[in-house]
């Protein structure tokens, strides 16, 4: 396909994974509250992950072993 480059990351690189954002932005989000069941949990995971109902501060920077990412 044109116009496609790969770039490989190194084995363990979570600064570089969107992913680690996302996940960062709903354990935030989840943190100190209860659930009755894990049925509870997984319905509110899947409003946050699959219906919109998470809100990502994608120009904050977040921490990973002690290197800094900034997100664009």
């Amino acid at each position: 396909m044109p116009n496609i480059h790969l770039e490989y990351l190194p084995e363990y690189s979570p600064d570089y994974n969107l992913i680690e954002l996302v996940w960062h932005s709903a354990k935030e989000y989840i943190a100190g509250r209860l659930f009755k069941s894990i049925e509870e949990l997984e319905f509110l995971l899947h409003q946050l992950l699959n219906e919109g109902g998470l809100i990502i501060k994608w120009g904050r920077k977040i921490k990973n072993k002690g290197n800094a990412v900034i997100t664009i």
